[in-house]
């Protein structure tokens, strides 16, 4: 049986005063989902606005306590520290508001911390040769150096997805991090999460994974190319789970958007 990377059972979620404990149903955003992620695959959510798929990705990642069980290979996320927590998961946000001038090079080195790294108290060789590695990859060598204060929002979002794939975790989490990105970028930050799904990721514990992918992305297209499952959301609740070809259907996403997609897609969406 395929290892299980992400486990969720029964899980619901709100705000404000309906974030844990008791809250009506009518209140909460997340209601009685369960799902299991699968280690190495990719998974999309989708759904319309305000239907959950940020707030489950926070949820996952222990942003925001829950009802209900989320399991991180096997553990309990209540149980984990904030510091565990990020061992296992990377968080990329949407077109990222940045509010420091650091340097490219220390902003992606910060995705070392939870390897203990730290910049201002001296950095180990090893941490170094992975930043730099990191940022050769990604094309971003020439901008070490930049304030990141002084970058486009293009560079900005390279630089974060930098900061994730330094950080080495096995699971990264991406909430619609293409948002006003031109297509070029796009094309560029698709080649970046491919390529980080090919290679292994090993633990301080000796223990290896492969990389697993849990996204929202609003555009079909996107989601076709980069998933292996797909998660369907509808008013807080799990419509459907499965393999793309068995989610992406006429029938499913009409139920899902409340809307014929696939005759908006051939009318208004078809260039070629």
């Amino acid at each position: 049986m395929p290892d299980r990377m992400i486990s969720l059972k029964n899980v619901s979620a709100g705000y404000g005063k309906y974030k844990a404990g008791n809250a009506p149903e009518e209140a909460l955003v997340l209601k009685d989902l369960s799902f299991e992620i699968t280690q190495g695959s990719s998974v999309c959510l989708l759904g319309q606005n305000g239907c959950g798929k940020t707030t489950l990705l926070r949820v996952i990642a222990g942003m925001l306590p829950a009802r209900g069980e989320v399991l991180v290979d096997g553990r309990n996320i209540k149980e984990l520290r904030r510091k565990e927590i990020a061992s296992y998961m990377s968080f990329l946000s949407q077109m990222t508001r940045v509010y420091y001038s650091y340097s490219v090079f220390e902003t992606v080195m910060h995705g070392r911390y939870v390897h203990g790294s730290s910049f201002f108290s001296g950095t180990a060789s090893e941490d170094r040769e992975i930043v730099e590695e990191t940022l050769e990859n990604l094309g971003l060598q020439d901008l070490a150096d930049r304030q990141i204060t002084t970058l486009s929002g293009g560079q900005i979002q390279r630089v974060m997805l930098a900061r994730c794939i330094a950080q080495e975790s096995p699971v990264m989490i991406l909430d619609e991090p293409m948002n006003y990105l031109d297509m070029k970028i796009q094309s560029e930050f698709m080649e970046y999460l491919f390529r980080w799904r090919e290679k292994p990721v090993k633990m301080d514990g000796g223990k290896v994974y492969r990389p697993t992918m849990i996204g929202v992305f609003h555009d079909i297209y996107l989601t076709s190319c980069l998933a292996d499952e797909v998660a369907l959301i509808a008013d807080g609740r799990l419509l459907a789970f499965g393999r793309k070809k068995d989610m992406l259907t006429e029938e499913l996403l009409e139920k899902t958007y409340c809307f014929d997609v696939v005759g908006y897609l051939r009318r208004f969406r078809s260039v070629f």
